[in-house]
């Protein structure tokens, strides 16, 4: 069910940053072209495997957005994008997070206690962007129904599910190795 998805990950370059071995794929930074059949593949196997009986789909700006557009789209939930940039609403609640790759402030609107929400977004790999908003969300009394990482990098995953206490799901586990995209797992495959 993942096919298109597997291929084009496949097909990735491959950036350093750092001693950070970077993937470059559409699901994650928007380059290359996003084909439709891969955003097609990963909203059909998450409405096969979650229970979508939710108040919001959540995500991350940036790369979480066309996830939850194209997860609203097919299933008429509505979403909220956690933002990078402060606007001082009632009942902002700001979040630090800190990643591979970076830092940054986000802050989290429109999401209210005892709403039941799925959280979506791109990838996990070091845990910092999920361990900082899943225990956000904990402390606003938000109920995170699912938690959804399309790609699972390094050691990401088992650190977040840790720190939060809360699984997380994931489509795709990879590595990178000898310059190259490898797929470890596939959600299929559990």
């Amino acid at each position: 069910m993942l096919e298109e998805l597997k291929k084009t990950l496949i097909k990735s370059p491959i950036i350093k940053k750092g001693e950070y071995n970077y993937f470059v794929h559409p699901v994650t930074d928007g380059i290359p072209e996003m084909k439709s059949e891969v955003l097609r593949e990963i909203v059909a196997i998450i409405k096969e495997k979650v229970d979508l009986d939710i108040d919001k789909i959540v995500c991350v700006e940036a790369m979480g957005i066309h996830l939850a557009t194209a997860l609203s789209l097919e299933t008429d939930i509505p979403f909220v994008v956690i933002r990078k940039r402060e606007y001082g609403l009632p009942g902002e609640v700001p979040v630090f997070q800190k990643t591979g790759y970076g830092e940054a402030n986000l802050y989290i609107n429109s999401i209210k206690k005892g709403e039941k929400i799925i959280l979506i977004d791109d990838v996990v790999s070091t845990g910092g962007t999920y361990i900082a908003v899943i225990k956000a969300l904990q402390n606003m009394g938000v109920e995170i129904a699912e938690a959804i990482a399309i790609v699972e990098k390094g050691d990401g995953k088992a650190i977040v599910e840790e720190a939060t206490e809360t699984s997380l799901m994931t489509l795709v586990k990879l590595d990178v190795i000898n310059g190259k995209v490898v797929i470890q797992e596939t959600i299929e495959d559990i």
